[in-house]
């Protein structure tokens, strides 16, 4: 749909983002040491071991012994660091650079880690309840990242977005008007593919995740909507 490059977004309560720029580094690492790159059977095994499988999380079914390295309900929030392939990785990485260090600087270091782990457990949580006999590992960081997306949209909707348009055309746009049609995107996918092979309901759940949790987790006097821009 479109690549996020760039905001015009001052930090104005953190020096440095790094908790978000850890995320960051996790989800690289991970990639490159448990999954080896993105070699195919490397991640289809961290798939099982490390995803989120609804039937093993409910206990209707469990992991072959080779597989099972960690207690189930971890994977509400291991699923979240691994990734399919590189584009993959990339994809979300690139959304959480652009839109998370504005987050992290409304809420503060730690509330912002405790928001961006609620909003994947919730997120994996919403794909597991929607198919409790579901086999199917649901992996990535996409969910937390719509967390993220849902509060930045909350907290900024005016500030002006660099992005790729269709991967090719550089546009300037706000992002009210940008991620609000990437949000409407979700949502029409999650109920118009509800068999895709993309977990588009674990999206919608980041999102509502994202929403109501920055009324919660933002500093107090931080203002919702840019209200401080006039």
């Amino acid at each position: 749909m479109f690549i996020p490059l760039h905001d015009q977004n001052q930090l104005d309560h953190v020096p440095r983002p790094y908790v978000n720029l850890a995320i960051i580094a996790v989800n690289v690492i991970v990639f490159l040491v448990l999954q080896d790159a993105g070699n195919y059977q490397t991640v289809n095994a961290s798939s099982i071991s490390h995803g989120l499988i609804p039937v093993v999380l409910f206990d209707i079914r469990d992991l072959a012994p080779q597989f099972q390295v960690l207690p189930d309900w971890m994977s509400l929030v291991t699923y979240a660091f691994l990734h399919g392939n590189f584009m993959h990785l990339i994809g979300n990485m690139l959304f959480l650079w652009v839109f998370g260090d504005n987050v992290e600087d409304a809420m503060g270091h730690s509330r912002y880690l405790a928001f961006y782990i609620i909003c994947a457990i919730v997120s994996g949580l919403a794909y597991a309840l929607l198919d409790l006999d579901s086999d199917m590992p649901l992996i990535g960081a996409s969910g937390a990242v719509s967390g993220v997306v849902a509060a930045y949209l909350m907290l900024h909707p005016k500030v002006k977005v660099w992005v790729l348009a269709l991967g090719r055309i550089p546009l300037r746009l706000s992002a009210q008007w940008l991620l609000g049609a990437w949000v409407l995107y979700q949502i029409y996918n999650a109920f118009a593919f509800p068999e895709s092979q993309v977990a588009w309901i674990a999206h919608v759940g980041g999102l509502a995740a994202g929403a109501i949790l920055v009324l919660f987790f933002r500093r107090k006097g931080v203002p919702l909507f840019d209200r401080d821009l006039g």
